[in-house]
C-alpha cells in the first residue's frame, strides 16, 4: 500500500475533475430540461434564476460551452489515469493486471458519478439546480466567448463535410396519419371514439365559455402574499390563483402538480400571468389564445369587467376527449341529468341549454341565459327557492334542491299536451 501514497496527488486531482465535469454535465441536463413555464418564471425571478433564463437565450452557444470543457476535463481526467495505470503496472507489489482494473474503474467512475448520476438528479429537480448552477456556468460560458467563432466554424465545416445532406426530420408527416388512421380503421371502438373526439372538436366552436368554465363560487382565490400555512386544502381547479393585491380580480395562476416543492412565504412569486377574455367568447378561440401566448389559465369577465369564472386547459382538454364531456360531472361530480320516467327527468342547474336541447331532442326557445338554472331564475325573476315551478317552452321545471351557494337540482318534464297544441 505504501507504494501507492506517490498517486495519492493524482488521485485527488481525478476526483476533483470528476466534480467538475459532474457540474457540466448536471447543468446541461437541468437547464435543457426546464419547461417554458419554469423560463418565464425564472427570468423574472432571483439574480440566480434570471442568470440561467439568460443562457438559454443561446442554446448553441450554451451547449457547445458545456461540451468544450466536458471534453477538456476528460481528455485531462483520461491522461492522469493513463499516468496513475503506468505507474501501478511498473510497482514490484502490482502488475499488468491491476493496472488493468485500475483504468476499468476509472472509466466506470467517471460514466457513473459524473455523468449517470449528475444528470438524473438534475432531471428530477431541474429548477433548483438550474439556479444553483448557473452563475458559476455563466462564468464558464465566458470564459471561452473568444474562441467561440471557431468552434462554431469547426461545427459547421464538419456538418458540411460529414453530414452535407443533413436536413431537419419534421415533427409529423401527412403520411404519418394517412398510416394512423389506415390502422385503426379496423376496430369499432376506436373509431367511434375517434368520432366523438372530432365531435367535441368541432363542438368547441359553438360552446361559450362561460358555458364551460368554472364559476366563481366553484374556485378558491388567494390574496398576496400568499403562505403555505394558509392553504388548507388544494383548490379543486389543480391552480393556485393570486389576486391583485387592492382587488378581488386574478392576477396569476400556479399549476400545483407541477411543483415539486412549495416556499414557505411568497409562494405567489411562482404565479404566471393569466389571460382575459369577454364570456361570449368561445371555447375553441380561448384554446387558440392559450396556445398561442402559453398560458393555461383563461379568466372569464362579464361586460363590466367583472371575474365571473375560470377556464383552464385541462377543462379544453376533459371537452375534446371526453366520450360525453360534462360540466357538472367535472365540477360536482355528479351527472348531469338523469331520468326519471319517460317524460321526466331531474338535471343539474348547471347543465347548458344546448345541451340539454340536444340530449331531449327537442328545440328550445331563444334565451340569454347559459344554464338551465340560469333559465329558472330568469322565469322566476328572482333567486329560485326548493318547490319553485315554471313553465318555459314545452318543458314544466321545478326545483327540487335549491342550496343557496351551491347547484340546483331541477326537475324537468315535459309537457306533451302544450306541444302537440303548437
Amino acid at each position: 500500500m505504501t507504494e501507492l501514497i506517490p498517486l495519492t496527488p493524482w488521485l485527488i486531482a481525478m476526483v476533483i475533475l470528476m466534480t467538475f465535469s459532474g457540474f457540466f454535465s448536471a447543468s446541461e441536463a437541468a437547464l435543457f430540461y426546464l419547461r417554458p413555464r419554469d423560463r418565464r418564471t425564472m427570468a423574472s425571478g432571483s439574480v440566480a434564476q434570471k442568470s440561467a433564463a439568460k443562457l438559454l437565450e443561446d442554446p448553441d452557444r450554451l451547449l457547445s460551452a458545456i461540451l468544450f470543457w466536458n471534453l477538456v476535463i476528460n481528455i485531462i481526467y483520461f491522461a492522469i489515469s493513463s499516468i496513475c495505470a503506468l505507474r501501478i503496472e511498473k510497482m514490484e507489489s502490482y502488475g499488468q493486471s491491476e493496472a488493468v482494473l485500475f483504468g476499468t474503474a476509472s472509466l466506470f467512475a467517471i460514466i457513473f458519478f459524473s455523468e449517470m448520476m449528475p444528470k438524473s438528479l438534475a432531471v428530477l429537480k431541474p429548477k433548483a439546480l438550474a439556479t444553483s448552477l448557473s452563475l458559476p456556468l455563466a462564468m464558464a460560458v465566458s470564459v471561452i466567448d473568444p474562441i467561440m467563432p471557431t468552434l462554431q466554424w469547426i461545427c459547421l465545416v464538419s456538418r458540411r463535410l460529414i453530414w452535407p445532406g443533413f436536413k431537419p426530420e419534421s415533427y409529423l408527416e401527412i403520411q404519418d396519419v394517412q398510416q394512423a388512421i389506415e390502422h385503426s380503421g379496423n376496430d369499432p371502438e376506436l373509431i367511434q371514439q375517434e368520432q366523438a373526439v372530432l365531435q367535441n372538436i368541432v363542438d368547441l366552436g359553438n360552446i361559450r365559455i362561460d358555458e364551460w368554465m368554472r364559476p366563481r363560487t366553484q374556485f378558491m382565490m388567494y390574496r398576496p402574499p400568499v403562505c403555505l400555512a394558509n392553504m388548507k386544502k388544494l383548490p379543486p381547479s389543480g391552480y393556485l390563483l393570486i389576486s391583485e393585491p387592492d382587488s378581488a380580480e386574478i392576477e396569476r395562476a400556479i399549476r400545483l402538480d407541477n411543483q415539486f416543492e412549495l416556499p414557505e412565504k411568497n409562494i405567489e412569486r411562482l404565479g404566471e400571468p393569466v389571460l382575459y377574455l369577454p364570456w361570449c367568447s368561445t371555447v375553441a378561440d380561448a384554446f387558440e389564445k392559450m396556445s398561442h401566448r402559453s398560458k393555461e389559465v383563461t379568466v372569464v369577465v362579464n361586460e363590466f369587467g367583472d371575474t365571473i369564472g375560470i377556464l383552464t386547459i385541462e377543462d379544453i382538454l376533459e371537452a375534446v376527449f371526453s366520450y360525453s364531456p360534462s360540466r357538472s360531472r367535472r365540477l360536482l361530480d355528479m351527472n348531469p341529468i338523469t331520468a326519471v320516467s319517460d317524460n321526466t327527468w331531474d338535471v343539474s342547474g348547471m347543465m347548458s341549454i344546448r345541451r340539454l336541447g340536444k340530449q331531449l331532442e327537442l328545440d328550445l326557445p331563444a334565451t340569454d341565459c347559459v344554464t338551465i338554472g340560469g333559465v329558472v331564475q330568469d322565469e322566476l325573476q328572482r333567486l329560485a327557492q326548493t318547490g319553485d315551478r315554471c313553465h318555459w317552452g314545452p318543458l314544466q321545471l321545478q326545483v327540487i334542491e335549491a342550496p343557496q351557494r351551491s347547484n340546483m337540482l331541477i326537475r324537468v318534464t315535459r309537457d306533451q299536451a302544450k306541444e302537440n297544441s303548437e
